[in-house]
């Protein structure tokens, strides 16, 4: 596949996922190569490193040749989940040291007797208390003693502490004590990382400021090491480029502003994807997808309506107890693609519950041991040694035969659970096929239905390592009638991370009723703003003509715990702007919930802007196969594949995706094989190659 980049640039993106690292490469010329390689566990590093390293010999080039390398990571996520980050301990206003461990105690399970929270990642023995006080209109009801944040300094590193985070209280809206102490430490403590709860998250609302900063600086250290150390081994290797990484919020920046506030990387790799589904679309000219993202380890759906993913400007939450359950995680205020995590993934374990039901997931067999079929020592099911058994996968061409399956390693795993269960192993392997499926697609229905959408309205944009496995069945369920799957689907994530923007955001919290608003300060904070926007945007290189300013404004009826977000209009804010910010929060108000209560006043919450770049430059370049290629038979053959309709195996035809053209047409049931993934078209649909190289298949509702 081909593609036009910026003249004379060439491009690496990297997308370090549980299971596999992914990898895109483009070249001055434009040609497209892909990679993957299996994600090194406690040096995710390594495996960066080595695979960019092969994709790189595979192009004919070196790391000196690449001007711009974007990197996106779960590595932030997982140091919490894993419990695996630094000792930090906390400076709080006097009488909030429990803040942490009260949270907002909203019950996630109104109906769980024994329900659970998540632990603070800050333990209360490692929480001081200083005397200081701000009144909520600014006045200083007791300023800090310097003295006693010398004193609880000395006693938290005495404890262990490698990090400190400053959380005063209204410090959101007056930051000056915050600052104060925050720069004592820095000046006497040149050794510790320190920040504050108003640089990282200056918002209304001590707990949610309170866990944001927590985990800001609980993540931080092995972050700083990790981006660190893998620019110094790329620069070791040749690199002269520019590093970026990608954000939440799908856009990108550059490593320095990464590491000083890794929160925004919490949802870095899935918000690639969501990006290539929307780029994709818009080529197609499909605007309103579901983007389905199925890996190794877990999956993600996103809404992208009229082109754009929908961003979730409230917070989200990491290291939930239970999985599945909103409200049982660790929260955090930031910005970021709505994605809703779904099912499982390839290395999704399979059991019997403890009422006799077949359960998939949530724990994966990830990248070590593996799946049982890996032979690297893993011995439980998988929902790949399912997909192995039922003839959906190609033992010999995973990775395009770079790595071989083992099926009778596959085929043992699933007889011990299907014994266990009293079931045929042919059943119980479509068994975890088919739950997999429709767990999935009742998610993902659920998500829509909250959002007051309707599946049946969107095509399915399916991609990931296991995505193209699954999509016909999860569409199926859905009632959706049209997939697509694009070319190289198995890494379209990475090829998110060259297609990003750079952006940078800004926050004011401005707590008022909104005919009440002081014009004058809003619009002096706007203006501040896109001056520091620019100018960051400027100093990473971006065109200044080429910036795009965006507003926002978080409004709720008075009363209201919670906000929702609106686009604001160009130009100043006045007095005639009320009416109009009035409608469009009652618009998206209605939207969402149905209704409006138009005797209810307005609050304004936050004004934020976001200073962004144009997105990347790379267009497909339309053809058949690969340039300087020999013409390939598009069918490779077949072999016997379990399909339900048939009530057992049938000899199924296999396609070699890089041999067919736009134009080509595949009637299922048929397996259509990349080097990185495999398409399964089911009895009864259709598939075609469109201009663009896209695999469009249709179906019946």
């Amino acid at each position: 596949m081909n593609s036009e980049a910026r003249a004379g640039t060439v491009q690496l993106g990297i997308d370090v996922g549980g299971t596999f690292t992914d990898f895109i490469l483009v070249n001055d010329r434009g040609d497209l190569h892909v990679g993957k390689h299996l994600t090194t566990g406690e040096d995710p590093s390594r495996g960066v490193l080595e695979g960019s390293e092969e994709v790189l010999a595979d192009a004919g080039l070196g790391f000196e040749q690449v001007q711009r390398l974007v990197h996106g990571t779960t590595i932030a996520t997982n140091t919490i989940i894993a419990r695996k980050g630094a000792t930090v301990g906390m400076l709080t206003t006097r009488g909030f040291r429990d803040t942490l461990d009260i949270m907002e105690k909203v019950k996630y399970d109104i109906y769980d007797l024994l329900i659970d929270y998540p632990t603070p990642l800050i333990p209360r023995r490692l929480r001081r208390e200083i005397g200081e006080r701000l009144t909520k209109d600014g006045a200083v009801l007791e300023a800090p003693d310097l003295d006693e944040v010398r004193r609880a300094v000395v006693d938290l590193l005495r404890e262990g502490a490698e990090a400190l985070v400053v959380c005063f209280l209204h410090s959101y809206k007056f930051p000056e004590h915050e600052r104060r102490v925050s720069d004592l430490i820095r000046r006497e403590y040149p050794g510790v990382t320190v920040g504050c709860s108003s640089e990282i998250c200056p918002d209304i609302g001590e707990f949610m400021r309170f866990s944001t900063a927590s985990i800001n600086l609980y993540v931080r250290p092995r972050i700083e090491r990790y981006l660190s150390h893998l620019e110094m081994e790329a620069r070791a290797r040749g690199f002269k480029g520019n590093c970026y990484m990608m954000l939440s919020t799908g856009a990108t920046a550059d490593f320095t502003s990464a590491r000083l506030l890794p929160i925004r990387l919490i949802e870095s790799g899935p918000a690639a994807g969501a990006l290539a589904a929307a780029y994709y679309g818009n080529l197609a000219g499909i605007r309103n997808l579901i983007s389905f993202d199925m890996g190794g380890t877990t999956a993600k759906a996103c809404v992208i309506d009229d082109g754009t993913p929908a961003i979730n400007y409230d917070h989200f939450e990491v290291a939930r107890v239970h999985r599945f359950k909103k409200g049982s995680g660790i929260p955090l205020k930031a910005q970021a693609i709505d994605m809703i995590e779904i099912g499982a993934g390839g290395g999704s374990i399979a059991r019997m519950d403890e009422l006799g039901f077949l359960k998939v997931g949530p724990d994966s067999a990830e990248a070590d041991p593996g799946p049982a079929c890996y032979a690297r020592g893993g011995e439980e099911p998988t929902v790949t040694d399912a997909n192995l058994m039922l003839g959906y996968l190609d033992a010999g061409y995973f990775l395009g035969g770079k790595m071989k399956l083992d099926r009778d390693r596959a085929a043992r795993a699933i007889e011990r659970l299907a014994a266990q269960m009293g079931l045929d192993p042919l059943r119980a392997a479509w068994g975890i096929h088919e739950v997999v499926s429709e767990s999935m697609a009742a998610a993902t229905r659920t998500h829509l239905l909250e959002q007051g959408r309707d599946a049946r309205k969107y095509a399915l944009f399916a991609f990931g390592g296991s995505g193209p496995g699954h999509c016909c069945r999860v569409a199926a369920n859905l009632g959706v009638s049209t997939v697509i799957c694009a070319f190289g689907a198995g890494t379209l994530s990475a090829l998110g991370l060259l297609v990003a923007p750079m952006a940078f955001d800004f926050v004011d919290t401005d707590v008022s009723l909104l005919d009440a608003i002081d014009t004058r300060r809003i619009n002096a904070f706007f203006a501040d703003a896109e001056a520091r926007g620019r100018q960051m945007l400027a100093e990473a290189g971006v065109d200044p003509a080429t910036v795009e300013i965006t507003r926002f404004a978080d409004l709720r009826y008075s009363g209201q715990g919670y906000e929702v977000g609106v686009r604001l209009r160009p130009g100043p804010i006045d007095a005639d702007s009320r009416a109009v910010i009035s409608r469009l929060f009652n618009e998206e108000y209605a939207r969402l919930y149905g209704r409006v209560d138009p005797e209810n006043v307005i609050e304004t919450v936050n004004w934020r802007l976001l200073a962004s770049a144009p997105a990347g430059e790379i267009r497909l370049r339309h053809g058949g196969l690969p340039d300087g290629s020999p013409p390939r038979q598009a069918r490779k053959g077949s072999r016997p594949v379990y399909f339900p309709e048939h009530a057992g195996y049938v000899d199924t035809p296999v396609y070699d995706r890089y041999a067919l053209g736009p134009g080509a047409r595949v009637a299922g049931p048929a397996v259509i094989e990349e080097k990185e993934s495999t398409v399964v078209l089911i009895p009864g649909w259709q598939g075609r190659i469109d201009e663009f190289h896209n695999l469009v298949m249709e179906g019946r509702r």
